[in-house]
């Protein structure tokens, strides 16, 4: 009983998630990142929220079911983390998810990017740990350097081309089944979203050294190259959102700037590409699933998307005082207790209209 009540309560909790967005069960692997949260890590890949291509590659590689559950947790953090005070602040009701998710608009490009990425960054992890019979550390680094400049390779370089690879076999649909179809253009984006945020893992890669020698003197170094925290992977791909492309819905050969003058300007690897200009996130709207920003908190002397001027979209806000009450001066008086002050701070808080 002990087990199965916290066990039992995860899958409640992924039924009824899947209950009010039934898109899930279409391939939104990022519930995964959700239901995680929920209860203990088990060890398969539920039927849905998952399509038939990726239960297969659960059941082929088991070992890597708790990496891809932490790859959809991680982006949805990340995500969570760098949007927190902004207007859409990526928590969208569990009804409304799924829906959010095939919207085709810039906050769709980086939730796609930013999970493609944590799906990357998880797995490559899982690997340098020695998780996956199939990978380890990145063997191509395990010898050569500089001996004039004094450093070789050495320790554990992160085999990035394992996790990118799992990453384009787990997320991206055939190449089959997003062309020469009406409205593909949809899956094509999502695709190149996609890789958008390996992308952004791999030109962030970085190389991490120790030193040896006598007296600490570093007279020779031993290097391996490893990712970056996913924070700054985060602030990268928030970059690329604030600089996102707007292409044409009907694919042709390739993906188009929906802008007839800018045709002429390549798309890059690492851009974040958007169909659809993003809805009105200041009001609720319960059909498209937004929440509104009315009693959310903001900062009443910011300029930024924090502040209250923007935040609450010109409506005002309200404050009130809250009263903090903790310990404070403390002092250990012999022998032998503490003791303390009890201290109170009153603090404006400003919320939305």
């Amino acid at each position: 009983m002990g087990r199965g009540a916290p066990l039992g309560r995860c899958l409640l909790r992924a039924a009824l998630l899947l209950a009010l967005c039934p898109g899930a069960a279409g391939g939104t692997w990022t519930w995964l990142g959700i239901a995680a949260a929920g209860g203990p890590e088990k060890t398969g890949c539920p039927s849905p929220p998952l399509s038939p291509r990726q239960q297969e590659l659960c059941r082929e590689k088991p070992e890597l079911v708790p990496a891809i559950r932490e790859g959809a947790s991680l982006g949805l953090r990340e995500c969570r983390s760098q949007f927190r005070h902004e207007r859409w602040d990526c928590r969208p009701p569990p009804a409304a998810f799924g829906q959010q998710l095939s919207s085709g608009t810039k906050e769709t490009a980086f939730i796609h990017a930013v999970t493609a990425a944590g799906l990357v960054h998880a797995v490559t992890r899982s690997c340098s740990a020695g998780n996956v019979t199939e990978c380890s550390c990145d063997t191509s680094l395990q010898s050569g350097g500089s001996a004039s400049e004094g450093w070789h390779w050495g320790g554990c370089s992160d085999d990035i081309h394992y996790g990118m690879s799992f990453s384009r076999r787990f997320l991206d649909m055939p190449v089959k089944n997003v062309t020469g179809k009406s409205g593909s253009g949809l899956a094509a984006m999502n695709r190149h979203n996609n890789e958008a945020g390996r992308q952004a893992v791999a030109k962030l890669m970085s190389v991490d050294c120790r030193c040896h020698g006598v007296s600490g003197s570093c007279a020779v170094k031993t290097c391996w190259k490893t990712m970056s925290s996913f924070e700054k992977i985060g602030r990268f791909l928030k970059d690329k959102y604030e600089n996102s492309i707007q292409i044409s819905d009907r694919l042709k050969k390739k993906l188009r700037r929906k802008e007839k003058s800018q045709r002429k300007i390549p798309i890059q690897k690492e851009d974040l590409l958007y169909v659809n200009k993003s809805p009105n996130y200041c009001v609720e709207d319960p059909k498209l699933g937004i929440p509104g920003t009315q009693g959310r908190e903001c900062n009443r002397t910011s300029e930024g998307p924090d502040g209250c001027n923007l935040l609450c979209c010109g409506r005002g806000y309200n404050t009130h005082v809250v009263r903090h009450v903790e310990r404070c001066d403390c002092k250990f008086v012999w022998c032998c207790y503490v003791r303390c002050r009890r201290c109170e701070t009153m603090t404006d808080v400003h919320t939305c209209k």
